[in-house]
């Protein structure tokens, strides 16, 4: 600062209060000093040989303190409202290392714009004063995706997704493009959500939180599969026999039911063909296979399965006949409907399944002496009946 008066020639001291200052002596008229530490009102005197100046009022300036942030974390952008004291005549506003922009709303209040940055920083104001104290203000990172379990799900939605990441707690909504899912839990790792029903294509997963929207993950809405036929629509109530579903969207089947019980070895020969080793059951079922893209319904096609109980022989009538055949041999027995094959020993014969408690067969020729008569059906072999060939 300049002290101005008369006299100065050989000073020897200037003092602020009791506190000596640097200085130096310009004129006779004229002193520069350094302002020494100090507070409140001082008095600014000068010594020389000739004694002691009049004194002259000369006043510190506080250095700003801040009391409190408002509010304290948030994101690039945010507005903050810095209460406290001495901010008249501020130069600068820093969080952390970086500056703000900002505006004195008086010597009590600054409102400033958060700059870019993160964690967790030291907020200070700049007057001519000095440095203010520090205030702590926390930067809110933005969402950050790393997983979605299932990434895949039918076009109907209803599905349960898990999104696993970072910063995902408080999210306000999560986008499976542009519809909205229905968020039924939140962690800061972990958001689930029940997906919307979509179009199949694959489509961008984002969070929002108040910091801001996340990467995206993609997520693919699948077409339903549909079984519109079976290379077997009948096999044996103990199950164990190998059927070739058609159809379409297979590709990725994970279960395929005959009615309700699990079909076992699946095998995927392509998008619209699978086999399967069909369970044990009964009556008539329907084939369904399962994918991400859900569960196949009832359509186009015969998905239809029947389950045929093994064929019985109980009476042959007659039991023996001509070695030239050509004899009717009447069969009684029960599930004889589906009889597809009579063999007399190894020799098929001609037949007519007339109910399901009876088979009219027609003999081979055959060598004198006695076959075994049996049924084959979807069921599998009957037990065998004596025939007697006569010459």
């Amino acid at each position: 600062m300049v002290i101005s008066g008369s006299g100065f020639t050989g000073a020897s001291s200037v003092r602020f209060g009791s506190v000596s200052a640097t200085f130096t002596v310009v004129s006779d008229v004229q002193i520069t000093a350094t302002v020494p530490a100090g507070s409140g009102s001082v008095s600014v005197t000068v010594t020389t040989s000739a004694g002691t100046s009049n004194g002259v009022g000369f006043t510190y300036a506080a250095a700003p303190v801040i009391t409190g942030l408002s509010p304290v974390s948030g994101v690039v952008g945010t507005s903050v409202v810095i209460s406290g004291s001495g901010f008249t005549g501020a130069s600068s506003v820093r969080f952390g290392s970086v500056s703000a922009t900002f505006t004195v709303v008086s010597d009590v209040q600054i409102t400033a714009t958060v700059p870019a940055g993160s964690g967790s920083v030291s907020v200070t104001v700049t007057t001519s004063a000095g440095t203010s104290n520090g205030v702590t203000y926390t930067y809110i990172a933005a969402p950050v995706i790393t997983s979605l379990t299932p990434n895949q799900g039918p076009t109907s939605g209803g599905n349960t997704v898990t999104i696993s990441g970072t910063n995902l707690l408080g999210a306000t909504s999560v986008l499976f493009g542009t519809h909205t899912a229905a968020i039924t839990a939140n962690t800061a790792s972990q958001i689930t959500v029940t997906a919307p029903a979509g179009a199949a294509q694959s489509v961008n997963v984002t969070v929002t939180t108040g910091a801001g929207t996340g990467n995206p993950l993609p997520y693919f809405y699948l077409m339903a599969p549909a079984v519109t036929g079976l290379s077997a629509t009948m096999g044996p109530s103990g199950g164990g026999n190998t059927v070739t579903l058609f159809g379409s969207d297979l590709a990725l089947t994970s279960a395929v039911h005959f009615g309700t019980a699990a079909a076992t070895n699946i095998t995927v020969i392509s998008d619209t063909q699978i086999t399967v080793t069909a369970p044990a059951g009964t009556g008539t079922v329907l084939v369904t296979a399962t994918t991400p893209g859900g569960t196949s319904t009832v359509g186009l096609g015969n998905a239809y399965y029947i389950y045929v109980a093994p064929p019985v022989i109980t009476s042959l009538g007659p039991a023996q006949g001509s070695v030239s055949g050509g004899d009717d041999v009447l069969i009684r027995g029960s599930n004889l409907t589906y009889t597809d094959a009579v063999f007399f020993g190894i020799a098929p014969a001609s037949f007519a399944a007339v109910s399901d408690t009876m088979v009219v067969a027609t003999s081979p020729a055959g060598a004198v002496g006695p076959v075994i008569v049996t049924v084959h059906s979807p069921g599998g072999t009957s037990n065998g009946a004596t025939f007697q060939y006569q010459p």
